[in-house]
């Protein structure tokens, strides 16, 4: 079942190069506003220390990125494996921890690994920020290059399980959190993975959960393998995991959860919650193929936040330097404001009315100035000020007047799932797929004998049976699979029905993956 909704990407080539001459001049007027902007004064006030590394021209350019996160075997790479509908090189999938790297799965002709250290010196990949984390972490990162119509579009990012009990403490020789902030602030979608028979959050998820402040509008939660549970344990297992992230994620709204069965299996037609699994599943590969149409909108939205959180660093370095004796005490000074800085940030909020919420976590914050002698940053730049002012007020918004969605994209067919395309809909599809399943297969497809015992339980007459049976056909195998009989089913609703069953098959009616046969 869930195969069905992963399927060939065909764009018209007018809509594509539309898309795509409008992505380049988006990423190009943000790449200017950024450089001429945002970077002065983010290198006047050492914000890459304190946030992230200084933005690059890739960084502006590269496709949409989902971020998988979960402890070890819920999934993560079997569910890459599935949407892209093959392995990818390197991937290692079994019950135990298995993917002891970061993998970022990318788009090539030709199959291949690029190590760590290779792949954090490409120019063309958006990556080199990562060699701040060291040569550790450099052996701990590598890209999987694989043809497949989905990676076209954007790139998957594998990361290692999360580790729990005694490994938490042994199993890293890098920053493992400040890594997943690093990726947060970048990628699209970030993919939170349960295991159904495994909810507990160990430490490190807890604080790689709590690296993800700020981006809480990018995180989905996947609720997987729920097919392997009654319906009266899933309703348990649900209860339970918003539970267990009610304690984690410290938000009023409550996250997005899908819940399904995602591996190249189809859904166990028998569970009694097959439909809503199917439309979960649906839901899902929706929101991500939503993700490089509006993959230009989220570049200017990170650069938004990138800018005020700038002009808030420079508000907060500039006011804490101005309170450095000029000679004498600057070491007692200093340990005095890092003791206030809570009322320090109170008090810049209120001088300077801007949001509290602006500002960064003060913990960290400290821990940051520690390294620094607070008299030797410079004082306010008061032009570097106008400029992000004038970015947020006028540059952005004239830019955002060149987003639009072409009227050719109307047409484009879905990257993920079958139902605009399709008229079966995803009720009727798991209907038909728990009929189908349950009867005796012949590698995987519904031979003549097996299928007259169920399609003459249906009470149609015989020479209509005929016509359908040859009409669902369309492989001329003389046997169905599962979208060929989903067609059988819908034909004899329609005609006990009242409606008469066509002499060819309707357009509307031929799946995505048959299209080739349509003439």
């Amino acid at each position: 079942m869930f195969s069905a909704l992963v399927e060939k990407y065909e764009t018209p080539a007018k809509a594509r190069r539309a898309a795509e001459i409008e992505f380049k001049e988006i990423a190009n007027g943000l790449k200017n506003i950024y450089k001429e902007n945002i970077k002065p004064i983010e290198e006047l006030y050492k914000f890459d220390y304190f946030f992230s590394p200084f933005m690059e021209d890739v960084d502006f350019e590269s496709k949409p990125m989902v971020l998988l996160l979960g402890q070890y075997s819920v999934g993560k790479s079997t569910f890459i494996s599935h949407v892209i509908k093959r392995s990818y090189p390197g991937a290692h999938i079994g019950p135990e921890p298995t993917t002891d790297r970061f993998v970022a799965v990318m788009f090539d002709k030709q199959d291949q690994v690029i190590p760590g250290n290779a792949l954090c010196v490409s120019a063309d990949k958006p990556f080199r920020a990562l060699n701040k984390f060291g040569a550790s972490f450099l052996n701990r990162i590598e890209a999987s290059l694989c043809n497949s119509k989905v990676l076209e579009l954007m790139t998957l990012i594998d990361t290692p399980g999360v580790l729990s009990g005694e490994k938490q403490r042994i199993g890293r020789n890098y920053d493992f959190s400040a890594v997943i902030e690093w990726f947060a602030s970048r990628v699209d979608r970030i993919l939170l993975l349960f295991d159904a028979h495994k909810l507990d959050v160990s430490d490190e998820f807890k604080r790689t959960i709590e690296a993800l402040k700020g981006h809480d509008d990018k995180i989905r939660v996947v609720l997987n393998k729920a097919d392997s549970v009654s319906p009266k344990q899933l309703m348990r297992v649900y209860g339970a995991l918003m539970w267990s992230l009610g304690k984690v994620v410290k938000t009023p709204e409550v996250l997005r959860v899908y819940i399904g069965s995602f591996w190249d299996k189809p859904v166990n037609p028998a569970h009694e919650n097959a439909a809503l699994f199917a439309s979960e599943m649906a839901d899902l590969m929706s929101d991500l193929e939503s993700l490089p149409r509006n993959s230009a909108m989220r570049k200017v939205n990170d650069l938004i936040k990138r800018a005020r959180l700038a002009k808030v660093h420079a508000y907060i370095i500039a006011e804490l330097k101005s309170q450095m004796p000029a000679f004498w005490g600057k070491s007692s000074k200093q340990k005095e404001i890092l003791d206030k800085l809570p009322d320090e940030f109170a008090k810049i909020a209120a001088k300077v009315r801007l949001p509290v919420g602006d500002f960064p976590d003060v913990n960290r914050f400290r821990e940051l100035l520690e390294g620094f002698d607070l008299s030797k940053f410079p004082t306010l730049n008061e032009k570097y000020i106008r400029n992000i002012d004038k970015v947020l007020s006028h540059d952005i918004p004239e830019l955002l007047k060149k987003i639009k969605v072409p009227q050719e994209q109307k047409d484009l067919k879905n990257l993920f799932t079958f139902e605009s395309e399709w008229v079966i809909s995803r009720v009727e599809k798991a209907e038909s797929d728990k009929m189908f399943y349950r009867a005796s297969l012949s590698d995987g497809k519904l031979g003549g004998a097996a299928a007259r015992t169920i399609l003459t339980q249906t009470g149609i007459p015989v020479e209509e049976l005929k016509r359908i049976w040859t009409l669902a056909d369309i492989d001329r195998t003389n046997q169905l699979d599962a979208d060929e009989f989903a067609i059988a089913m819908y034909l004899i609703r329609k005609f006990k029905g009242g409606a008469s069953t066509p002499d060819t098959l309707p357009s509307n009616l031929f799946p995505p993956s048959k299209r080739y046969h349509e003439s």
